[in-house]
């Protein structure tokens, strides 16, 4: 989608295979993050839904985190998407989306993913997503602002999405 200009101008696939346009989250702050069930991050779950429900707690209509299973980094996430559904809400109690199962990199990725990482890219200014559990902020305006490697833990983003949340656009 060479003519994208937001986040926003993307549709995915969510966790029934059924398209959904990203529009949907005009205007909110939105936590992107590819997941896996397998992972030496997968503890992560428990820190992004404590996150996620501290920050909707005080930000209800305004910030949602999305995650995005991906089985590209070590076949850690091998399960069909009902399979990904009830492991993150039997072991970690998550109640933000998990879309479907997602490639972040090589040809068949995501659009989605290939305008955020050149929009941001990471270290080195690699394109590529490097493991499970990276992380894109995006903005009300659509645009990414900020992307943490799999290594950084959720709580530590809770400063720079409510400063995110303060801009109006």
């Amino acid at each position: 989608m060479a003519s994208a200009t937001t986040f926003y101008d993307f549709k995915v696939k969510d966790k029934k295979g059924a398209e959904k346009s990203l529009e949907d989250y005009k205007g909110k702050v939105v936590l992107v993050v590819n997941t896996a069930s397998k992972c030496g991050f997968t503890p992560q779950y428990a820190g992004l839904e404590k996150l996620y429900k501290d920050i909707k707690a005080t930000h209800p209509d305004d910030f949602t985190i999305i995650g995005f299973p991906c089985n590209q980094f070590g076949g850690q996430e091998p399960g069909a998407d009902d399979e990904i559904q009830s492991f993150c809400q039997l072991n970690y109690g998550v109640t933000f989306p998990i879309f479907g199962k997602t490639d972040v990199n090589g040809d068949k990725a995501e659009p989605v993913f290939e305008w955020m990482k050149s929009e941001k890219p990471g270290l080195l200014g690699l394109k590529r997503v490097k493991w499970n559990f990276e992380k894109f902020l995006i903005g009300r305006d659509g645009k990414v602002k900020e992307r943490w490697a799999s290594t950084t833990k959720p709580e530590s983003l809770e400063r720079p999405i409510l400063d995110e949340l303060e801009k109006k656009e």
